[in-house]
């Protein structure tokens, strides 16, 4: 179903992308936007998760990292990957004051995690859990591949956008070249926000489920929230089509159920996992507990 979803959206965008290169062009302009489209499809399709972590200036924790704290991070990561039954991910670290995380890669067996410093920081080992389970759960129903391949081919057709401003004039007119420059990058982003709201609430559910206390990720998600609006991801604002792959959204915390939102509200989210909580017989002292053990971080 995963890769059924993928292939349909790689050919909206791809359409969506001869749309604007006809518009630019004509049919020579929508004969180059197929090749071109074609040509980022496949490269995406094995590579898009490489150029994400790029990026974004993540770095790989390995086993000969210095860091106690970031080893014993993965290693949790890693357990929890096997409690889900996955394979363990190659796990990351983003260097941003900013607390957030996502997942990346086209299958269980090329998956990778990633997680900011800021997030290191700011949350109990228990809410980071939480938080690395909701990214595995993505890993686990197969979102991955579809969040990163969205992410390249959007950011593409806003930049092709643009040069209709400059190279479209005497095709659709400079009203029209402003129209395509406006509405295209708006349509690949309405695909974006048509896969993410109901995967996000998929994915609290089952990272809960990984994780074993839906309250862990309810506290994250409000560390989270603050934090985003406090801090600035300069990644993130380098590269706003990738906002749709974090946990939360990146760009300044805005985050409201609207038409413009790549995530649902948080707050939302939070209720769903108190009623999840509530169901599984988890008290807020029984979350509690566990935060008061020692830790190597939080």
């Amino acid at each position: 179903m995963g890769t059924a979803k993928t292939f349909m959206l790689l050919a909206a965008l791809t359409a969506l992308f001869m749309a604007v290169g006809y518009l630019i062009g004509g049919v020579p302009g929508m004969a180059i936007a197929f090749f071109v489209a074609a040509g980022m499809n496949i490269f995406s399709w094995w590579n898009a998760d490489k150029i994400v972590l790029r990026m974004q200036g993540a770095k790989e924790i390995t086993p000969e990292t210095s860091s106690p704290m970031l080893r014993t991070f993965a290693g949790d990561v890693a357990r929890m990957a096997e409690r889900a039954g996955l394979p363990a991910p190659r796990v990351y670290i983003i260097e941003t004051p900013q607390p957030n995380a996502f997942a990346t890669g086209r299958n269980p067996e090329h998956a990778a995690v990633a997680a900011t410093s800021g997030l290191l920081g700011s949350l109990s080992r228990e809410e980071v859990a939480g938080v690395m389970a909701h990214e595995l759960a993505h890993v686990q129903n197969r979102d991955t591949l579809t969040m990163t391949v969205t992410a390249t081919i959007a950011g593409a057709i806003g930049m092709l956008a643009n040069f209709a401003l400059f190279f479209g004039r005497e095709r659709a007119g400079l009203i029209g070249s402003i129209a395509i420059m406006i509405f295209a990058p708006m349509a690949a982003a309405l695909v974006q926000m048509a896969i993410s709201r109901s995967r996000e609430y998929e994915a609290d559910k089952r990272g809960a489920e990984i994780c074993g206390n839906p309250l862990w990720l309810a506290s994250a998600l409000q560390k989270i929230e603050r934090g985003a609006r406090a801090s600035v991801n300069m990644a993130a604002e380098r590269n706003p089509a990738m906002a749709h792959m974090y946990i939360a959204n990146p760009l300044n915390g805005r985050g409201a159920d609207n038409l413009f939102s790549t995530h649902p509200a948080t707050a939302n989210r939070i209720e769903a996992l108190r009623r999840m909580a509530a169901d599984m017989g988890v008290s807020s002292e029984t979350a509690d507990a566990p935060r008061r053990q020692a830790g190597p971080w939080g």
